[in-house]
């Protein structure tokens, strides 16, 4: 089965064949994976070299596929995708298209509850612009990208659509 793996920025393509690895389309060599009785260390040897033992342990990092290795000491933030992962990946970012000024558009039909920006403001991505409650449930609309505020459309306490304009970016 063949994985990507991304660390620090740098994908790796890592084929595994029953007991053996390949890396980067390195010659394949013997890989054994043990469990550590007792304890959430894992034992990894690679090629025939008995040297070439590795203590491991592995913790998921919130999202699918990403996961906190510490090897030997060592702590490294990972993401692996296999091959199907990797297309669907890499589909839905090729379909984003060129980044560019953004619009906040009302993902639902909701009454304007209050908005955190102004027109030329400096935001973040991540940062609150604009919250709206619908079904009686508040929902804060954030920025998908850092950006400055071009102008804001919603006001509190007003009714809007699905697909309304709420912030225009510059």
């Amino acid at each position: 089965m063949k994985y990507f793996v991304e660390i620090d920025g740098k994908r790796i393509e890592v084929v595994r064949e029953g007991e053996e690895v390949r890396v980067d389309g390195s010659r394949a060599r013997p890989a054994l994976l043990t469990s550590v009785e007792g304890s959430p260390v894992l034992s990894i040897s690679l090629g025939s070299d008995v040297r070439a033992v590795h203590r491991l342990t592995v913790r998921r990092d919130g999202v699918r596929g990403r996961y906190v290795l510490t090897i030997d000491g060592r702590r490294y933030r990972v993401e692996v995708l296999n091959e199907r992962e990797r297309a669907i990946r890499d589909m839905a970012l090729a379909r984003e298209g060129p980044a560019g000024p953004q619009k906040l558009i009302a993902p639902m039909p909701g009454l304007v509850v209050r908005v955190q920006v102004a027109a030329g403001d400096q935001v973040e991505a991540g940062q609150g612009l604009v919250v709206m409650e619908a079904m009686k449930m508040e929902n804060e609309l954030r920025a998908t990208a850092a950006g400055a505020v071009k102008a804001v459309h919603a006001k509190p306490g007003e009714a809007v659509e699905k697909g309304a304009l709420l912030v225009e970016f510059s």
